[in-house]
């Protein structure tokens, strides 16, 4: 049965989730906009599980604003509030996820100003640079709380508290750090933060925007007004309620599992390193699940496709494009060079991770270097 390891793109949905949302697929259906039972049933339901997000993530209820994910949550951060303020300077990390970038980006044709913020040589943000980057007039900034490539955790509070001082809204998109490490909102210290079901073993298809109640942000998606206001839509309640209950698991659980994965990724990178990788988060905070590294002259995208012939779903650090195998852009950020970048590997572990996996893999990686070794060496 092939061994899957790449628990940083998404997990399998958990039974105790699974469980608490079949019931809303089978009898339970009923809109929660509904006045009669049905409708109430289900509107209480929404109710349980934003309620039991607020808690997985400190915040209060009514600060959470259901979206079908993480990248739609982004969105909602960054257009939303432009929506309200006036063209100004958005300030965000030079490693972001394409769905705080990309719209970022798009904001430059409405006269926005757009300032990334430079990450050194270990990954970490440049506080001299965001220092840099804040003290010209900013009205929203985003960091990454951790990087989904290299799992390099960000000091997010310290730039929050730079944001708050020069009067600029900050957004933390902490896709990955949600169930992977402890996450207070109110002790970030942010205005908005995103968090997804489908990365703490809940459903693909929602997330959520926890949102400080003094922040305006125009809606993406107009109409019924659900969502306060703020994401109009039917609710997919068998979704919400998978998510609810997966964010108190992750939050019960948390301990253990960190314990668990990092025992696994230790001896990972101790065997990676005794086979030449090089590793891009060593010496650095970073999620205790994420090893992500590279061997020279092997393409990355090729060991992925070698390492799912051998039985081992991993993912590549490079993304293709027109048939063109591109470098990470957050390597290149790192100052990595173009070609070790190329070859950039990620394994994330997760609960249902085994010594005898990473064992399996790391024997499976060697023959698979040697087999690619003597293929570029003909």
């Amino acid at each position: 049965m092939p061994v899957y390891l790449d628990y940083n793109a998404t997990t399998p949905v958990g039974e105790e989730v699974l469980d608490a949302m079949l019931p809303h697929l089978r009898t339970g259906f009923g809109n929660p906009s509904s006045s009669h039972t049905f409708g109430r049933a289900a509107k209480e339901a929404v109710h349980n599980a934003r309620s039991q997000v607020a808690e997985a993530v400190g915040c209060q209820s009514s600060q959470v604003v259901f979206t079908s994910g993480g990248s739609e949550a982004n969105n909602l951060f960054v257009k939303g509030a432009a929506g309200y303020l006036k063209p100004a300077t958005i300030a965000i990390s030079s490693i972001e996820h394409p769905s705080i970038m990309k719209p970022a980006a798009s904001l430059t044709r409405s006269g926005w100003l757009l300032r990334k913020i430079s990450v050194d040589a270990d990954g970490l943000l440049d506080m001299g640079d965001a220092e840099s980057a804040l003290s010209s007039p900013s009205s929203m900034v985003s960091v990454i709380l951790a990087n989904n490539e290299t799992g390099i955790i960000q000091d997010v509070a310290k730039v929050a508290e730079m944001a708050r001082s020069s009067g600029a809204w900050m957004h933390t998109d902490a896709v990955q750090a949600f169930g992977k490490i402890p996450l207070d909102f109110s002790s970030l210290g942010v205005h908005a933060m995103t968090i997804s079901a489908h990365k703490i073993y809940g459903p693909k298809g929602v997330g959520a925007l926890i949102v400080d109640k003094r922040l305006a942000l125009m809606p993406l998606v107009e109409g019924g007004g659900q969502e306060s206001g703020l994401r109009s839509g039917t609710e997919n309640v068998a979704a919400i309620v998978g998510f609810g209950v997966a964010a108190m698991l992750a939050k019960t659980r948390i301990l253990d599992y960190a314990r668990h994965v990092e025992y696994l990724k230790k001896k990972l990178e101790s065997a990676l390193l005794d086979m030449g990788a090089v590793l891009f988060s060593r010496g650095v905070p970073c999620l205790p699940n994420t090893a992500y590294f590279s061997f020279a002259g092997i393409d990355g995208g090729t060991l992925v496709l070698e390492m799912d012939r051998a039985g081992f779903a991993i993912a590549s650090g490079s993304a293709c494009s027109s048939g063109a195998t591109e470098p990470s852009e957050t390597l290149l950020a790192m100052g990595v060079s173009p070609d070790l970048a190329r070859g950039a590997v990620r394994v994330s572990l997760g609960a249902g991770s085994h010594d005898s996996h990473v064992a399996d893999f790391v024997a499976a990686l060697k023959a698979a270097l040697r087999r690619l070794s003597g293929m570029a060496a003909i």
